[in-house]
């Protein structure tokens, strides 16, 4: 049976005052249940709340847009209190609690790309919160969770009844919260619109690639990530995953045009992309990418921590590698064709300028 491919928008889950939780289905993005994928958004309004929670998956967080405060704890570590704001990725291993705030103005809108390979749903996150009406403590009968933390009985009434809201709740503007701690975002956080380029192409397009060297989290999620911009018109050269790795692609902004190429050189998706649609690319699929006048942006995550490309255009394409001989068996064609295709595309690495 194929896959669709085609890119989708996320449905809400979940939502009330203080904002909303979205998330891509695997019904009906079969390609999350297949990679063993989860995506999903949070849409926080001022002073909105996501309470303490917990997850079934390692994910990575992107900020879309907004800021505010995220709280991180690690197994047995003190909480991590640290100031977000937009571009800022963030690497969320197994077992990791935490809380988001907008103390901003503004929405505060987050996405969470992950792997769902040991969570209780194929291509679906689970969140275990620690509060509210769905919380761990409603679950516990009183008497257990007196026991567990030696309260009296009007304490444990409190503790486990005071809070009504589901997951997001929307604070009152006097509530106090902690003030995030800039020593905090160390190792924690790595911002992509401000961190140096791992590649920059003049008129083309640029990269900032997150892995275990400029945020050692990465190695503790299992994959890496990286955020793309690409100027108008410019196109991403055509390549693929050489390490068996998924492509996960969330439209960050912009616009343009796709094509995916499977086996036996089949195009197996050709649309119109937009911000805020999602798509995942299989498996040594090709892909390539052509942005609108307004240009184009996407943040990914590739399922491995330090992941290879192959490029199959440009100065880095293993076209450029193979002897002029091979190349003229493998197409069929006279050393002409061959030099004229291999005198192309010398200078260029991985993003093409639209031609004058």
């Amino acid at each position: 049976m194929e896959l669709d491919l085609t890119p989708k928008l996320p449905k809400q889950v979940y939502g009330g005052d203080g904002g909303s939780y979205y998330a891509w289905c695997p019904e009906e993005l079969p390609m999350l249940k297949e990679g063993n994928i989860g995506a999903a958004k949070l849409a926080l309004e001022q002073h909105g709340f996501a309470v303490p929670r917990y997850s079934d998956s390692p994910k990575v967080a992107y900020v879309l847009q907004g800021s505010g405060t995220a709280g991180i704890v690690l197994p047995e570590k003190e909480e991590k209190v640290i100031g977000i704001k937009e571009g800022d990725s963030i690497a969320l291993p197994f077992g990791v609690v935490t809380w988001w705030f907008n103390s901003g103005e503004s929405e505060l809108v987050i996405l969470f790309l992950g792997e769902t390979h040991k969570a209780h749903k194929r291509g679906v996150f689970t969140d275990f919160y620690l509060t509210g009406s769905n919380g761990i403590f409603t679950g516990f009968s009183e008497e257990f969770v007196g026991r567990a933390w030696d309260l009296d009985e009007t304490t444990v009434k409190k503790l486990v009844g005071s809070q009504t809201g589901k997951g997001i709740v929307k604070l009152d503007a006097g509530v106090k919260m902690p003030q995030p701690r800039k020593e905090d975002r160390e190792g924690f956080v790595l911002n992509c619109l401000e961190a140096p380029l791992d590649v920059d192409i003049k008129d083309g397009g640029r990269v900032v690639v997150l892995n275990t060297k400029n945020l050692p989290l990465v190695g503790e999620v299992g994959f890496g990530a990286d955020l793309v911009r690409i100027d108008a018109h410019s196109m991403c050269s055509p390549g693929f995953s050489c390490d068996s790795a998924l492509q996960v692609t969330y439209i960050v902004a912009g616009s343009g045009r796709v094509q995916v190429v499977g086996a036996d050189g089949k195009r197996v998706l050709e649309t119109h992309i937009k911000a805020g649609s999602l798509f995942i690319v299989p498996r040594f699929f090709v892909v390539s990418k052509i942005a609108d006048p307004e240009g184009m942006s996407w943040f990914s995550i590739v399922t491995t921590p330090d992941p290879i490309f192959t490029h199959l255009a440009g100065r880095t394409s293993v076209w450029k590698a193979l002897s002029p001989e091979v190349l003229q068996a493998a197409f069929k064609v006279d050393p002409e064709v061959e030099q004229s295709f291999r005198s192309k595309r010398t200078s260029d690495a991985i993003f093409f300028p639209p031609s004058n």
